[in-house]
C-alpha cells in the first residue's frame, strides 16, 4: 500500500454574488475619503483558495466544497472525494445561521474528522444570552445584560446607560451599527424596535462598557495557548462615534469607518491585566465546549475589569487579520497554523476510518 497524502475537504457554503467581487469596480478615486486600506479586498474564494495553497505547501492534499445550500450535494462530495477530514467553514445553511451546527452534525454522524467547534458549542456560543449566564454562573465577568423576546423592556430594568444592542442570535457584527450604542430610553426602545424588525427573537440589550476592546485567540486542546492579544485603536474616529467594531468597521472597505479604525498585536497590557484577560478567556473557551481554535471579543473597563463581549468559535482565519495575526505574532505561519488546526481535528479520527482510507456512504446516500 502506497502512502498518499492526507486530503484535507475545505467546505464552505456560498450561493449568489460575492459583494467584494462587486467592490473590485470601485475605484478609490471615487470616494470622498482617501483610504487607508486596499479596498479591493480577497473575495471568498480568494480566502478558499489562499487555506488549500496552505494546506498544500504543509503536504496536505486539499480539495475545495462548495455545500451551495444543498444537503445532497454535501453528501456527494464526501463521497467522490473520500476525504480524511473536513475543514469546517460553513457559517450558515439555506440563509441561516442557526442551522450551521446541523451541518457540523452530519460530520459527527458519519464519524468523520473535522476542524473547529462541535455543534454543541456553534449552537451555545450563538445563543449570546445563554452563553452570558453560564460565564456569570461560573464567576466570568461579562456586561450585565436583558435578552428580550418581545420589544418590550421594563422601566425598572436593571441597567445604566449607554447601552448597546444586538441581535441575539447573530455573530460577526451583523447588525451593530454607529446607533446600536444608545444614551437614553426612546433611543433605545427605538432600537430594540429596529432590532426585532430587521432580525426577529431575540435581542441583546447589554451595558456598553467604555474602554479597550481586545481580541484574544485560542489555539489547541488538551493544553490550549492564548496567543499575542490584538487591541483596536479607536482614536481616529470622530467623538460622535461610538468606540466599537461595528460591521462596516469589520467589513466594510467602502465605509470611512473601516480605514479609521487600526489594531495591532500584541497589545501592551501590564503583566496583571494580561493575566487577568488570559485566565478568563481560557476559562471562557472551556466553558463554552471550543476547540481547536477561536477568537475572544473582550472588553477592558478603564478601572481594568475584564469583561467576555462573545465567545466566536470556527473565527475567519483571513491571512494578516485579527486570529491569524495573532498566529503570526506568535511566530506561526498561515501555513503552520492551517496545519495545526488540521492536526487537532485528525487527533479524533476514529480507528475504524483511519483503516478505511476515507468516507463509506450507505447506498441510500448516494
Amino acid at each position: 500500500m502506497t502512502d498518499r497524502p492526507t486530503k484535507v475537504l475545505i467546505l464552505f457554503n456560498h450561493t449568489g454574488e460575492d459583494e467584494y467581487e462587486k467592490m473590485r469596480a470601485v475605484s478609490p478615486d471615487d470616494l470622498d475619503f482617501t483610504p487607508t486600506y486596499p479596498i479591493h479586498v480577497a473575495t471568498a474564494l480568494d480566502e478558499y483558495q489562499a487555506l488549500a495553497k496552505g494546506l498544500e505547501s504543509e503536504g496536505f492534499e486539499a480539495i475545495l466544497g462548495n455545500l451551495e445550500d444543498d444537503i445532497t450535494r454535501l453528501l456527494r462530495l464526501l463521497e467522490m472525494e473520500k476525504p480524511d477530514v473536513v475543514f469546517n467553514l460553513v457559517e450558515h445553511f439555506r440563509g441561516d445561521s442557526k442551522l450551521e451546527m446541523m451541518v457540523a452534525g452530519v460530520f459527527d454522524l458519519m464519524s468523520i474528522p473535522y476542524t473547529g467547534a462541535t455543534p454543541f458549542a456553534l449552537a451555545l456560543c450563538q445563543r449570546k444570552g445563554l452563553t452570558k449566564q453560564i460565564l456569570l454562573a461560573n464567576g466570568i465577568p461579562t456586561p450585565r445584560f436583558r435578552l428580550l423576546t418581545a420589544p418590550i423592556l421594563p422601566r425598572r430594568h436593571g441597567l445604566h446607560y449607554p447601552m448597546i444592542v444586538k441581535p441575539g442570535r447573530e455573530d460577526a457584527s451583523w447588525g451593530v451599527d454607529r446607533d446600536a450604542v444608545v444614551n437614553g430610553l426612546e433611543e433605545l426602545m427605538a432600537r430594540i424596535e429596529h432590532a426585532f424588525k430587521e432580525f426577529g427573537s431575540p435581542v441583546l440589550v447589554e451595558e456598553y462598557i467604555e474602554g479597550r476592546e481586545l481580541h484574544v485567540g485560542i489555539l489547541g486542546n488538551q493544553s490550549p495557548r492564548v496567543l499575542p492579544i490584538v487591541e483596536y485603536d479607536f482614536s481616529e474616529l470622530p467623538p460622535e462615534e461610538p468606540r466599537i467594531i461595528s460591521y462596516d468597521v469589520k467589513w466594510n472597505p467602502l465605509s470611512e469607518n473601516y480605514h479609521k479604525v487600526h489594531s495591532h498585536c500584541p497589545a501592551t497590557l501590564s503583566k496583571r491585566l494580561q493575566k487577568k484577560v488570559e485566565a478568563a478567556c481560557l476559562r471562557a473557551y472551556e466553558l463554552t465546549g471550543c476547540r481547536d481554535y477561536a477568537r475572544l471579543d473582550v472588553r477592558v473597563s478603564p478601572c481594568g475589569q475584564v469583561h467576555i463581549l462573545e465567545v466566536n468559535p470556527n473565527p475567519d482565519l483571513t491571512e494578516g487579520v485579527s486570529f491569524m495575526d495573532s498566529a503570526e505574532k506568535a511566530g506561526l505561519s498561515f501555513s503552520a497554523t492551517l496545519r495545526m488546526i488540521v492536526e487537532y481535528a485528525l487527533a479524533r479520527k476514529p480507528a475504524a476510518l483511519a483503516n478505511s482510507g476515507g468516507v463509506r456512504l450507505p447506498d441510500s446516500a448516494k
